[in-house]
């Protein structure tokens, strides 16, 4: 019943409800992204660019052939990100630095936009204008921008390297394309690791996934290569340094993920097991589930990647890929179980979330726990939902072909 009435509802005032949406869009956009490039490449800004400026020092301090993971505080990145980080930081100064990385967001939000649109089917225009801009009006984005972090080139990477290989109709010079892309999101570990399922078992072969971890211990080793150290060491130290920094943004910056929850109980040696069993029992799922529609296992993959380790505000731009995962089951025709309209309602309620005004995180109780229960409620809820659609969800097998059987 309430079913058919939000349906006919929706019916009578789609137009004006997307017009008004977009508005709002426009109007965040405009403010958001300026906002953050102003902090990005403005001089005067205390905390403009400051993760680029920790990344720019980390770079050009390892290929010196200082020891990072002892001599500077912030280094919390696995070798191999040091030499995907090179090309745009380790050759230039510091300015040319923030530059380029402002062209390559720039391209890259563009990309990320043209990508969701495409495969969100959005079929008219004021749904694609609407898709379009969901990365570009988030919260995070601009907090994304100013600070210069990683995030935003690599979730068009993720999204059109996953893409390339569950096709499987391409050609080997897509699929080499598409598996470089995935060595370079792994450049930030706690983002694009839980992907790595996708790659792993998704696709009809282990190529991919033996490629990539092929290309990533060239990496290592070449980055091993400037640090006068063993790998052992160099691993243990990164390893020592990585947990340190979890522990320490559990209870400053960091919020809405298991670090974070288990330092609200004094929990924080439970980081490490608890982050691997979340990554273990996703893999599982993935593998169980591999035959589903690949915008599920994304929506899925995205949300438990935003949940199982530290993250700040700057990655909950990851909750865009789970929101046009939600946007393409609304797109359906109706369902009996009314599924189309319960991902419409929580496609609305995302919506709102990441709207939201994120300095709520900065002010004091019960404000920011306010903005947190908000963002932490509807990705469960979110979670919850895309869970059961995979269960739902029906394996389409091929009809044989005329005379021939199964």
């Amino acid at each position: 019943m309430i079913s058919s009435v939000l349906q006919g509802r929706w019916a009578d005032h789609r137009t004006r409800i997307m017009q008004i949406a977009i508005a709002f869009m426009i109007i965040a956009t405009s403010l958001r992204v300026e906002f953050g490039f102003s902090r990005l490449l403005g001089e005067q800004a205390p905390t403009g660019a400051i993760d680029l400026k920790l990344r720019y020092d980390e770079v050009h301090s390892w290929f010196a052939g200082r020891l990072v993971y002892e001599e500077l505080k912030g280094a919390m990145y696995p070798p191999a990100s040091y030499v995907i980080l090179w090309p745009f930081l380790g050759w230039s100064t510091l300015t040319s630095a923030r530059w380029l990385w402002a062209a390559t967001t720039v391209v890259a939000l563009g990309w990320f936009a043209y990508l969701i649109v495409r495969e969100s089917r959005a079929y008219t225009l004021l749904e694609g204008i609407f898709v379009g801009l969901l990365p570009f009006s988030m919260y995070a984005t601009s907090v994304a921008i100013g600070n210069g972090q990683f995030i935003i080139p690599l979730l068009p990477a993720l999204v059109a390297s996953l893409v390339l290989l569950h096709s499987g109709r391409r050609g080997w010079h897509a699929h080499l394309f598409a598996e470089v892309l995935v060595l370079m999101t792994l450049v930030s570990p706690t983002i694009a690791a839980p992907f790595f399922w996708i790659v792993m078992f998704v696709s009809n072969t282990l190529w991919p996934a033996v490629l990539v971890s092929l290309g990533y211990s060239i990496l290592t080793l070449l980055a091993m290569s400037f640090q006068g150290v063993g790998l052992v060491s160099l691993l243990y130290g990164w390893s020592d340094r990585a947990v340190q920094g979890a522990v320490w943004g559990s209870v400053d910056g960091g919020y809405a993920n298991l670090h974070s929850w288990l330092a609200a109980f004094g929990l924080q040696t439970w980081n490490r097991p608890a982050s691997l069993l979340a990554l273990a029992a996703l893999g599982v799922w993935i593998y169980c589930h591999r035959h589903r529609d690949l915008w599920c296992l994304l929506g899925v993959t995205a949300l438990v990647s935003r949940l199982w380790t530290y993250h700040r505000l700057y990655d909950d731009l990851l909750i865009v890929l789970p929101m046009i995962t939600l946007f393409r089951i609304a797109k359906q025709s109706p369902s009996a179980d009314g599924s189309g309209v319960v991902a419409g309602v929580l496609l609305a309620v995302s919506w709102v979330a990441v709207l939201s005004p994120p300095h709520l995180l900065l002010c004091p109780p019960p404000w920011n726990w306010l903005f947190q229960a908000e963002q932490t409620v509807v990705w469960v809820a979110v979670l919850a939902f895309l869970l059961d659609q995979a269960r739902r969800e029906k394996i389409e097998t091929p009809a044989p072909e005329k005379g021939k059987g199964l």
